[in-house]
């Protein structure tokens, strides 16, 4: 089943919510995850697999902090931290070559590291693990590929991008990974008062004497 651009992006929005983020992390997130599934890759799956591993309770333990020239945490960073720190901060790769130890679900740092060469004009070259990845902020050149977690990434600028991949304007996210967020998207919805329930839509009755 294929859903729209949209629908994944507020989908993904409630589901990173639900899951303990701040609303300024989960709009990063929807939009981070909107960004993938253009790119042809199944965002909401590679969303669900970091939601899983439910870091929001203790994020503090998931935040990058620079130690002797690497990005790094006291446990596996999450790439919504990372890769709003990133986006936050473009001018780093003006300096050296940007390295991170030990990331999650790592594919959600592409869209950010996107939003660093758009803002910089330039082109960036992103590796996980050895797996080389390009983008020039709106094209993304690299292989069809999955990652749970990667061990080193180093993010440079390089002269060019290679060919791009097709983009898309629809997404077929995986059935489990779909229904994962939307039960997780649910816990943000307020539950129903008994006042709300009597003066619900079609319910006949009102307040008013």
């Amino acid at each position: 089943m294929t859903f729209s651009l949209n629908e994944v992006e507020a989908t993904a929005k409630r589901a990173t919510r639900g899951a303990g983020y701040a609303w300024g992390v989960a709009e990063e997130a929807a939009k981070a995850t909107r960004w993938l599934c253009v790119q042809g890759f199944d965002g909401p799956a590679i969303l669900a697999q970091l939601l899983e591993q439910e870091f929001a309770p203790h994020l503090e333990h998931h935040v990058p902090e620079a130690r002797d020239g690497m990005w790094t945490g006291a446990r596996d960073l999450c790439p919504l931290m990372t890769g709003s720190a990133l986006s936050d901060f473009p001018d780093a790769l003006s300096q050296d070559k940007v390295l991170i130890s030990s990331v999650a679900a790592p594919l959600l740092l592409l869209p950010f590291v996107a939003t660093m060469a758009k803002k910089r004009k330039s082109t960036v070259e992103i590796t996980l693990d050895g797996f080389s990845v390009t983008t020039d902020g709106v094209h993304l050149s690299c292989e069809e590929f999955g990652m749970d977690r990667a061990n080193r990434v180093g993010i440079t600028e390089i002269d060019q991008i290679r060919p791009a991949r097709s983009m898309h304007s629809r997404a077929t996210p995986d059935p489990g990974a779909w229904k994962l967020l939307n039960t997780v998207a649910h816990r943000t919805y307020a539950p129903a008062t008994e006042q709300s329930r009597l003066l619900g839509a079609g319910s006949g009755l009102s307040d008013n004497d």
